[in-house]
């Protein structure tokens, strides 16, 4: 891998996965392991990334944050980003380390949950 892709990874490793940040994980789009491929070609970056699902609503975000982020490489003269259908994700494709936050995360919420409706269920006896 060369120096510019091993920056250009660098860099996409900084873009957060937007579901991910909502349920209190912020896991880098590398960690979820949505990034498929890197491709340069004279300063033409193209990005290929994996949706978790068809009906992402995040693409825009995704633009924007890889555009910005690899864009500001100064070998690099273009970004592209392509996408998959967002069929062919599983959370096997995850870090380890992001299926441990991702279990962890789960085994808390489950346990807040659990704690409440304890407290509930008291509350009304």
């Amino acid at each position: 891998m060369s120096s510019l892709e091993n920056r250009i990874r660098e860099r996409l490793d900084e873009v957060i996965d937007p579901c991910s940040a909502a349920n209190g994980t912020n896991l880098s789009i590398i960690d979820m392991g949505l990034l498929d491929e890197i491709d340069v070609d004279e300063g033409h970056v193209t990005v290929s990334m994996r949706l978790t699902t068809p009906f992402c609503m995040q693409l825009p975000y995704f633009v924007e944050e890889i555009d910005d982020r690899i864009g500001a490489i100064d070998e690099v003269t273009s970004v592209r980003l392509e996408t998959d259908e967002g069929v062919d994700w599983h959370t096997g494709m995850m870090s380890e380390e992001a299926q441990k936050q991702r279990r962890e995360r789960k085994a808390a919420r489950e346990a807040e949950y659990f704690d409440e409706t304890a407290e509930d269920v008291q509350a009304d006896d």
